[in-house]
């Protein structure tokens, strides 16, 4: 385990979750960055701002610059206010360097369509944002969606996360950064699709009843192995693999 105290410099927070990823399966590698309480909460009053601080923050925005694309649920998408994705210049340089583009797009995931198409995460120039939805979405909102972003349509009732994992894949996205929310992390969990967990478990309790991630009905359990341990003051930054994913 990697110590650090209220003396020590920080060092570069990316560099333990720069690691190779395969692809799996014939689709892209999905890691997830989370944070919650010690109680296991992932909000506190419906944001998870409270519960991530100093060296957290850094490295969710930070976290970024390993993606090909951020997905995110559309639930998640409305409480935090979301905006474009954006990183540091030197760190854009070094995407560009290795043949990617400055900035990865985000993708927003929702079966209602339920957005603010003003909001700055679709008004503002920068990397187009995509959006994730079914078939089952409702015809109006789908067409005024795909005025403002690029749809990717997978799925008939809901959207099926395996089939959007092929496609991105399909579309050069090889590696793709979930933000959660809990519902979308468990769905990918149950499904097996989940290859990594980044979690920081910061030192409050008392929070909102909501877990990091929400298992569905009859979704059981699935296996990690810790890869990577780092403390800083009180927060522990944990980072998982699914096992066999050798």
């Amino acid at each position: 385990m990697h110590e650090l105290t209220k003396s020590t410099t920080v060092p570069d927070m990316l560099a333990p979750y720069d690691v190779p990823r395969p692809h799996p399966e014939g689709r892209a590698w999905t890691m997830a960055n989370m944070v919650a309480g010690l109680d296991g909460t992932a909000a506190v009053g419906g944001r998870v701002g409270p519960l991530s601080e100093g060296p957290d923050v850094e490295l969710f925005r930070l976290m970024r610059a390993l993606a090909d694309v951020v997905v995110v649920g559309a639930e998640t998408v409305r409480k935090e206010g979301y905006g474009p994705v954006r990183l540091p210049e030197e760190r854009q340089a070094a995407r560009v360097a290795t043949g990617r583009t400055p900035l990865p797009p985000l993708a927003v995931v929702t079966r209602s369509l339920d957005l603010d198409w003003e909001s700055a995460l679709f008004s503002e120039a920068g990397t187009p944002t995509m959006v994730i939805t079914c078939a089952a979405a409702p015809a109006d909102r789908l067409a005024r969606a795909r005025d403002h972003a690029e749809v990717l349509v997978v799925g008939e009732e809901s959207v099926d996360l395996g089939a959007m994992l092929q496609e991105l894949l399909g579309r050069g996205f090889s590696t793709v950064l979930c933000e959660g929310g809990p519902t979308l992390l468990g769905r990918l969990a149950a499904s097996g699709l989940l290859d990594e967990l980044c979690l920081t478990l910061t030192p409050l309790m008392g929070g909102d009843p909501l877990p990091v991630a929400l298992t569905p009905e009859g979704g059981g359990t699935s296996a990690y192995q810790l890869r990577h341990s780092l403390v800083h003051d009180s927060t522990l930054f944990l980072r998982y693999e699914a096992a066999g994913r050798e």
